[in-house]
């Protein structure tokens, strides 16, 4: 299963549920790849560190390789690492994307991810895939090569415009280039519950019919400090009330798995 999780709007927090919901995918016994396809690298730096920065083998090395633009011929999984958790790999990112990006919309590499990942599918049980803030060449590539969606949320008004903007994208993106592609539900993240507004866009988006999963993410100190930890909640803080909230979230997304 490949799950993309994307948002248009910045700051909703793409990287920390990718990362999250990856480790407590790993956590459940499931051999997990993150695939960071955001120039700024922040699942990248999230598990492995600012040192990311000079791997040679990265996700543009795997898009340079498909326009010939890298000098190596290498396999997919030559350009994955493992991080310090068991089960849990990444495909880094690199600033190197922001500058090859026109040259693969040129010539036309939009599915390669997906035909790649489906000639891999024997080597991992889940795939997620971090996208940049945007739609555009990688985000579209993500959305191509992806069973399932997630929506982070972060209960806003200006994150409500740009949510029903992004289902018609979606809705684009499905009819044209993949009709399996299941939007799995939309995110709440940094929830306060003791605010009336992101109740009451919750009940609102609820009442038009949209998959809001029912396990909201809190507003925490505790996602800076696992950060700066270089450690998903899984293993950072799997107590705490945000651990468990992410726990709660991977529960309702994978009721079978889920330990």
């Amino acid at each position: 299963m490949r799950r993309v999780v994307f948002n248009q709007k910045g700051g909703v927090g793409k990287t920390s549920i990718t990362t999250n919901l990856a480790g407590y995918s790993a956590r459940a016994g499931l051999r997990t790849l993150i695939i960071d396809l955001d120039v700024q690298g922040n699942s990248s730096e999230y598990l492995i560190g600012p040192q990311f920065y000079d791997l040679e083998d990265n996700v543009a090395s795997f898009f340079k390789q498909q326009v010939g633009m890298f000098g190596k011929s290498k396999d997919i999984m030559d350009f994955v690492y493992d991080t310090p958790f068991e089960n849990l790999c990444i495909l880094p990112a690199h600033p190197d994307l922001a500058s090859i990006e026109r040259e693969l919309e040129s010539r036309h590499k939009i599915y390669k991810l997906r035909t790649t990942l489906e000639k891999v599918a024997g080597e991992f049980d889940r795939i997620y895939i971090d996208t940049p803030p945007a739609l555009n060449f990688y985000s579209r590539s993500a959305l191509i090569a992806a069973d399932r969606l997630l929506i982070p949320f972060d209960c806003d008004s200006f994150s409500q415009q740009a949510l029903y903007n992004l289902l018609d994208a979606v809705e684009e993106v499905r009819e044209d280039h993949n009709e399996n592609l299941e939007v799995e539900g939309i995110v709440v993240n940094q929830f306060q519950a003791q605010s009336r507004l992101p109740t009451q866009l919750i009940e609102q988006l609820k009442a038009e019919g949209l998959p809001v999963l029912d396990a909201y993410l809190p507003s925490s100190v505790k996602m800076k400090e696992s950060r700066e930890a270089q450690k998903p909640m899984a293993w950072y803080a799997p107590s705490h009330r945000l651990g468990q909230a992410y726990a709660d979230l991977f529960k309702l997304l994978e009721p079978d798995t889920a330990k």
